[in-house]
């Protein structure tokens, strides 16, 4: 059974329909990516995980439990994760205070301190600003803020929404290479990405959406190679 079963999704902004009968599965330990356009339903496929938007036709499934009901925090507290589109760090907080947001959830005390330290050496600038506060961080800073803020829930699925957006190459490179140390230690990750090279080069499998609809699904590398992907996407 896969850790993730989207089944016939259907959601709509008022009588606007922006999904179309989405079908999408995640196994454990995989990274998958979602690519589209803007406004292709990227961000509401995750918003629907999460329980943030509500289908009104489909299931989705978490480990054989079906999340179409539960308010978004009891989500979380089973094991779901997300790091928004724009990153949305509370920046009248300190860095540290965001983060310990992230945790509640949690009851345990030293299993959130351990937490907070694996997030400390996977982004070492947070351990140096964490009491500064989150509102005055670079962009960059930001976005690896509400990674770790989405890690302090310890979860088994980390949804993340657009991470690179806006963020200079250096620092796109190294986002993309902690997602993949977080993976390797455990965590499976849905992405939603614009820069679909190097999404595709850290998945193992992707989905390309179109107006509401799955119309692409494969091996990441086969993806990549696929010439109409590459017109669309990737540049030629």
């Amino acid at each position: 059974m896969a850790l993730l079963q989207l089944s016939n999704i259907v959601v709509r902004y008022g009588n606007v329909e922006v999904l179309h009968g989405i079908d999408l599965r995640v196994e454990e330990g995989e990274i998958v990516t979602i690519l589209g356009a803007n406004g292709a339903g990227k961000s509401t496929t995750l918003l629907s995980v999460s329980g943030l938007v509500r289908p009104c036709a489909g299931s989705v499934l978490f480990d054989g439990q079906d999340l179409l009901r539960l308010p978004s925090h009891k989500v979380v507290s089973l094991g779901i994760a997300q790091s928004p589109e724009g990153r949305r760090v509370f920046g009248t907080m300190s860095v540290l205070e965001n983060l310990r947001l992230g945790a509640f959830c949690i009851a345990d005390k030293t299993r959130s301190a351990r937490t907070l330290q694996w997030i400390f050496d996977l982004f070492p600038r947070l351990e140096e600003r964490k009491s500064q506060l989150a509102g005055t961080l670079s962009g960059g800073e930001q976005q690896m803020l509400a990674i770790g803020r989405a890690l302090m829930a310890e979860p088994r699925l980390l949804l993340l929404d657009e991470p690179s957006l806006g963020l200079a190459p250096l620092l796109v490179r190294s986002i993309f290479e902690t997602v993949r140390a977080i993976n390797q230690k455990g965590v499976t990750v849905l992405l939603v990405e614009q820069n679909a090279r190097a999404a595709l080069r850290l998945a193992s499998r992707g989905y390309v959406l179109e107006v509401g609809r799955v119309v692409m699904e494969d091996q990441a590398h086969r993806l990549l190679a696929d010439a109409s992907i590459r017109e669309a996407y990737l540049g030629g």
